[in-house]
């Protein structure tokens, strides 16, 4: 099915947008620029464990520049991952520097090694894109998983989102003996109603992971979004819906073949539930941001009103209908969160 149905464009970073930032911390100065980045002067193909081109290029800095480049994003680093504290550098080199050529925010991700015991770290320096900002700082207090993140002018740092590329996990990990089908399935439930409860569209398999947690008994997996851009901007009700992508047919057949609708319904009910406790826990946080949403541009005219349109038609809602943009059609779905409404998204056959 094909859902996306342009390229996404970037929007800027509003001055409201960026005073909510500065706010809450999320606006640091850094003397590192994108720009900087892509003044490389040559690459190698970078190629998968199976030989294949990943898509990554890593990237060749002249020898004047590179000594620079890389003390820079060690303190980068610091700061994403210690508040500045650059004492975690001492041990710390850039191995490489490797950059996506087809991606809508063009991110170079960086692989920071310490050099006491080989062990690696990723990050990430990209474009800024206000669709993005807002993806990442809802799913910081509405998910389960908080985000490390940061902006400075049009250059936007990202921390690395560990877990299993899912559209790898069945093919590859599937056979383990360990592989628990039931709670999969649960999670790729609370996974669906998570992504349409706050509007996080384009969900296929390779824009999430699978984080798997061994218990002494069991095995329990989360699915994590890793890519932010399409928060708010479709106008499709099912891009926000990971269930009607293709790529992601293997989960949908594990729901059916291991839950009731009851049980989805349940675990509907439930995930609303541990939302709206989100909710209610930065409830202060989550009004700043929604209410800048809300005074800002991040879709076009008619991806909204389509949007409102089978918003409304779903939660047989008409306030839908009397949004103005993406940031009030969001408010309007947490509203629907607040009131109790679940209707059906996943269906058993």
């Amino acid at each position: 099915m094909h859902l996306i149905s342009k390229k996404k464009v970037p929007f800027p970073i509003s001055d409201r947008l960026r005073k909510y930032l500065r706010q809450y911390g999320r606006d640091v100065k850094i003397d590192l620029k994108y720009r900087d980045l892509l003044n490389y002067e040559n690459f190698i193909t970078l190629y998968d464990r199976d030989g294949k081109d990943s898509l990554w290029i890593t990237v060749i800095y002249n020898h004047s520049e590179v000594d620079t480049i890389n003390e820079q994003l060690k303190h980068v680093y610091a700061i994403l991952k210690s508040g500045g504290d650059v004492s975690v550098i001492e041990h710390l080199f850039i191995e490489r520097i490797d950059f996506c050529l087809y991606a809508n925010t063009g991110p170079f991700r960086i692989r920071v090694v310490n050099r006491l015991n080989d062990n690696f770290d990723y990050f990430y320096v990209k474009k800024v894109d206000a669709s993005r900002i807002y993806g990442l700082e809802l799913e910081h207090l509405l998910s389960p998983n908080h985000i490390s993140y940061f902006v400075n002018a049009d250059t936007l740092i990202e921390e690395h989102i560990i877990g299993i590329p899912a559209d790898q996990f069945l093919q590859n990990y599937s056979s383990s003996q360990d592989f628990e089908e039931t709670r999969l399935a649960k999670e790729f439930v609370k996974f669906n109603e998570r992504c349409f409860v706050r509007l996080l569209g384009d969900m296929h398999s390779s824009n999430f992971v699978i984080d798997v947690t061994p218990d002494f008994e069991t095995t329990h997996y989360r699915m994590r979004s890793i890519d932010f851009d399409q928060q708010s901007f479709e106008k499709r009700k099912t891009v926000y819906l990971p269930q009607f992508f293709k790529q992601n047919k293997p989960f949908v057949e594990l729901v059916q073949k291991h839950l009731t609708l009851q049980s989805i319904q349940q675990y509907q009910r439930e995930e609303r539930s541990m939302i709206l406790n989100r909710l209610r826990n930065a409830r202060y946080q989550v009004k700043d941001i929604v209410d800048t949403m809300c005074q800002d541009t991040i879709s076009f005219p008619a991806n909204e009103q389509q949007l409102k349109e089978e918003l409304a038609k779903h939660y047989s809602n008409p306030l839908f209908l009397e949004c103005n943009n993406m940031g009030e059609i969001l408010k309007t779905s947490l509203r629907t969160l607040i009131k109790g409404v679940v209707p059906s998204t996943l269906k058993k056959k």
